[in-house]
């Protein structure tokens, strides 16, 4: 299909640059181009915008500049939040228990997994419902003295399910315990206040909400033990060490604050056009479930599973007629599995293999979600066909 005809329903995965943050970036690859840790007049201007990016990041965080480290993306900020956190603990004071979700995002579990295998810590997995949502006291319930850390997802990337951030963290507080959110699917939509949520690291990517891949931060409370993961010139407090990448740096800190500003005309708007995904696939497909919770969710999301359904194949049909999706399966050579998040939530096989993920964005229009809900159910009933054996 000819690409202006196309349609993008894949916005949890990645956002196009907004034009404004695209502005905001290009003096920063040709005018103001120096190094932020060279001392002459370049790096002194390159300096003082990354001062100022920290600052405006920091203000939307409701935190200190110097709790903000950047990095290359959300899965380093995560990687930098459990590594280091993990061996701060068990280095301070014998912490060798991690407690995480099941659902958590690949940057999260297996890290956590190589810090079991490599390292000898413990981690272990928290219940979630159906839904995929923890409960607060289950985590009161299991938390150690010998605890190293939390790490629970804020908003999960393949269901769309909001966990109750603020009272965990309350929870890991009075307890004394480092409690680490990946906050990259929430940061376009939900609250940030590191104080109101009583967050300790937050890891945040700005591609998803509308900046440039390649670049992130992770929020750091002052005093939190946690060791660097990077060692080299001493860049970001000595947190992470390699040169700063200001236009994306830039770009981030722009991206940021437009979604503050525009998040609450952003939520209505896509929030009409996600429960009207929702309720018409519900009512028009047989053997369909909505995956994650049914309110407390992401405002641009909306995840299914259909029973015998091949998600690929249907991804691949939706492609074919010009519509990008998602699905929550992988095919590993030739022999699809289920994936981790469905099978927590105990959707049996028949039902995890076909799983889809809709999600849309600035961009979207109503009429594109009109034509969506025409053909697909036209094309879950083929994929249903070639999944017969």
């Amino acid at each position: 299909m000819d690409k202006q005809y196309r349609i993008y329903f894949d916005y949890a995965a990645t956002t196009p640059v907004d034009p404004r943050v695209l502005e905001s970036m290009l003096p920063y690859f040709s005018q103001e181009f120096g190094n932020p840790s060279s001392v002459h007049y370049y790096g002194q201007v390159a300096e003082a915008a990354l001062d100022d990016a920290r600052q405006r990041i920091a203000s939307a965080l409701n935190c200190l500049p110097e709790e903000i480290i950047f990095t290359s993306c959300g899965s380093e900020s995560d990687n930098l939040a459990m590594r280091g956190a993990a061996f701060a603990a068990r280095q301070q004071r014998n912490g060798n228990h991690i407690l995480i979700s099941p659902v958590e995002h690949h940057a999260v579990s297996n890290t956590a997994k190589q810090l079991a295998q490599l390292h000898g810590f413990e981690i272990e997995l928290l219940p979630v419902d159906r839904f995929g949502m923890v409960d607060p006291q289950d985590v009161a319930n299991r938390i150690r003295a010998n605890t190293a850390l939390v790490s629970i997802i804020y908003a999960n990337n393949e269901i769309g399910t909001i966990n109750p951030i603020t009272e965990i963290g309350s929870i890991c507080r009075s307890a004394g315990i480092l409690f680490h959110t990946d906050a990259v699917q929430a940061a376009a939509y939900c609250p940030l206040d590191v104080q109101v949520l009583n967050l300790d690291m937050a890891s945040i990517g700005a591609h998803k909400f509308y900046g440039p891949k390649g670049v992130g931060f992770l929020f750091v409370r002052r005093g939190t033990p946690i060791y660097p993961m990077q060692t080299g010139g001493g860049q970001e407090f000595g947190m992470r060490s390699g040169t700063s990448n200001i236009p994306y740096i830039i770009g981030m800190a722009k991206a940021l604050e437009l979604i503050q500003e525009e998040r609450s005309d952003r939520q209505a708007f896509l929030q009409v056009l996600r429960d009207r995904l929702i309720n018409e696939i519900q009512g028009t497909i047989g053997d369909a479930i909505l995956t994650g919770h049914p309110e407390n969710r992401l405002p641009n999301h909306a995840s299914f599973v259909f029973k015998h359904v091949d998600g690929n194949n249907l991804i691949m049909l939706l492609d074919v007629n010009g519509i990008a999706c998602s699905s929550g399966s992988a095919c590993k050579t030739g022999d699809p599995e289920p994936s981790d998040v469905l099978t927590a939530l105990g959707f049996p096989r028949e039902w995890a293999l076909g799983s889809l993920r809709v999600s849309i964005g600035a961009a979207t229009r109503g009429e594109q979600i009109e034509l969506f809900l025409s053909i697909l159910p036209e094309l879950v009933a083929r994929a249903r066909k070639l999944n017969v054996r």
